[in-house]
């Protein structure tokens, strides 16, 4: 079975052909600019990289495009689209209806369109690319994984915030986290390793690129995540604040006279790294290299992202009553050593972690980096998303499901 597997996002679309013997990716690339001058596609295959530079008006355009590509005799993985089995597609939100991913059919529409007030970055754009596949495919089955799927079962206590009530049965006001699709590949992927069984395991979850976010998988279900009614909550991310007391919102709406759309702003895109380096970078890669130069504000900065990452492991192996496992993963969690290394030694060493300086000096890799008499074992499991909603849509329509319960 050949499945495409399509993450639409505003002005981009990121995608994966992958023939599921076997788990192989095919081919995948990245359309960019998409309704912007200089519009351009990058496609890999088979560790070649090719650039087509062409003009893509909008979703559909883009994706005709990449159709094309995938039956290109040079660049190529198939001879005809009747080669693709089915589309897996990556959805943002999916309230408190979707617990699992979904065969997409009008109801489905219609709920991702109701939850854009939700996500109203993310779930418009998602549908642009259901939309157009469904134009481009008719006869092709589509399936949609959620980033909120994997935490919709999380308990009342864990997502109710202390407002009242009524905001949540207006409004759905309420903890609903992200990176799930991420969360459930590396907490299934880490059980597998350590030959533990999943469905009675305690496993944290350390998702850390620009957006971060932390996740407590207890027997096979994600319990609590620190992102919330909106991926701002939780840690100290590449330009998002993280955790912050409420009022200091209308202290700065009051003493900056900024308006409710500029708070916004402030802390989705000037806040994190980025601004308490005082706009140097947002990326951790630079912080990390001038921390070791010895640079005092990007050292105080290090410390602060990684102690905010501790107070969330320590906060979820008590809400599991322990933990058997804590996975880093995603771009800083795959690639930082001197961050997880960190992490463990400084604020970790009550749980009886105890970390591999040697193993753990790589970047990218599968394993685990804690010592044989470590209590707690710590991995390194490098995510796939695009697998997973690859594995999803599979199951679905070889089973013919109309929803998967995670």
């Amino acid at each position: 079975m050949k499945i495409l597997v399509v993450n639409s996002g505003s002005s981009s679309i990121k995608y994966q052909l992958l023939d599921m013997d076997g788990e192989k990716v095919l081919c995948k690339g990245l359309a960019e600019r998409i309704g912007i001058p200089g519009s351009r596609i990058v496609h890999k295959k088979s560790g070649e990289k090719f650039i087509f530079e062409k003009p893509m008006p909008n979703h559909e355009e883009a994706l005709k495009y990449v159709l094309e590509l995938l039956k290109d005799e040079k660049v190529g993985a198939i001879k005809d689209y009747t080669e693709i089995d089915a589309v897996g597609h990556r959805v943002v939100h999916g309230g408190e209806k979707f617990v699992g991913s979904v065969l997409i059919d009008e109801e489905v529409i219609n709920a991702i369109e109701e939850f854009s007030y939700l996500a109203p970055l993310h779930n418009p754009p998602n549908l642009m690319g259901i939309k157009a596949i469904m134009k481009l495919l008719p006869e092709v089955p589509n399936v949609g994984v959620f980033d909120t799927a994997f935490h919709a079962k999380m308990p009342e206590k864990a997502f109710l915030y202390a407002i009242p009530y009524e905001y949540y049965e207006k409004y759905k006001v309420r903890r609903y986290g992200f990176h799930g699709t991420s969360h459930r590949y590396v907490s299934r992927r880490a059980a597998e390793i350590l030959g533990l069984d999943y469905s009675k395991a305690k496993i944290i979850t350390v998702h850390l690129g620009n957006g971060a976010s932390i996740a407590a998988v207890k027997n096979g279900k994600s319990v609590d995540t620190s992102m919330g009614f909106t991926p701002l909550e939780g840690l100290v991310m590449g330009t998002r604040s993280g955790d912050l007391d409420p009022s200091i919102v209308t202290f700065l709406m009051e003493k900056e006279g900024l308006t409710s759309e500029e708070v916004y702003t402030l802390l989705n895109k000037k806040s994190g790294v980025y601004g308490l380096t005082k706009q140097f970078s947002s990326d951790m890669r630079d912080i990390e290299d001038k921390a070791l130069e010895n640079d005092p504000v990007c050292r105080l900065v290090l410390d602060i992202y990684e102690y905010r990452i501790a107070k969330y492991i320590g906060a979820y192996a008590a809400a599991m009553n322990g933990v058997d496992a804590i996975v880093f993963t995603a771009g800083v969690g795959e690639n930082s050593p001197i961050t997880r290394e960190e992490i463990c030694e400084n604020y970790l060493g009550y749980l009886g972690i105890k970390i591999d300086k040697e193993k753990n000096n790589i970047k990218g890799e599968e394993r685990i980096i804690s010592t044989q008499d470590s209590k707690v074992s710590v991995l390194v499991v490098p995510t796939n998303e695009e697998l997973m909603i690859a594995r999803d849509t599979k199951e679905i329509v070889e089973k013919g499901l109309k929803q998967l319960e995670y």
